[in-house]
């Protein structure tokens, strides 16, 4: 049996390359039955769906994500160690002081760890979770920042649908 001539051996493997790279567009690939962005997004109905949200919002370092998850009335509580005292702001210098954490930052790195405390304060509408955490920030200059300790969080909504928003963040972290 004779060998087909080269240039029609040539032809035959461009022909089936082609054919082969034709079924598989990278630039468009399969569509995949379910959610693409089911461990991304969190069910905010959900108290754990809320904190995946919340950390997702950090480490993308995405405000249009994380200001849907504040109430329009919040508040963010810390203490002020070195003058002694607590200090607090609200709702539009909580975006602004975040943005600017984003901007700033290459990398940041949240992790929920226990829940140290539930309690329905009205039933399926307020709730106040203390959870423990530690979050790494790295800076555009190269600074990185560790801490851990608590959020003291006041979760609303306005029925058992709704999604959970942040109305109280009561910072109890060790920096």
């Amino acid at each position: 049996m004779n060998a087909p001539p080269a240039p029609v051996l040539t032809y035959a493997l461009a022909l089936l390359t082609a054919a082969g790279l034709a079924a598989c567009n990278p630039f468009a690939p399969a569509l995949e039955e379910g959610d693409p962005f089911g461990d991304l997004l969190g069910d905010p109905t959900t108290v754990e769906g809320f904190f995946t949200n919340f950390r997702n919002a950090y480490e993308l370092r995405d405000l249009s994500l994380y200001e849907p998850l504040l109430d329009s009335a919040f508040t963010f509580l810390w203490h002020d160690f070195d003058a002694q005292v607590d200090r607090e702001w609200g709702f539009a210098q909580d975006l602004e002081i975040t943005r600017r954490l984003f901007q700033n930052a290459s990398l940041i790195r949240l992790q929920w760890n226990q829940i140290l405390s539930q309690d329905e304060l009205l039933p399926g509408r307020q709730l106040r979770v203390i959870r423990s955490f530690n979050l790494t920030i790295t800076l555009e200059t190269g600074d990185v920042f560790r801490g851990d300790g608590n959020v003291n969080f006041l979760l609303v909504r306005p029925d058992t649908t709704a999604a959970w928003k942040l109305r109280r963040w009561r910072d109890e972290s060790e920096f």
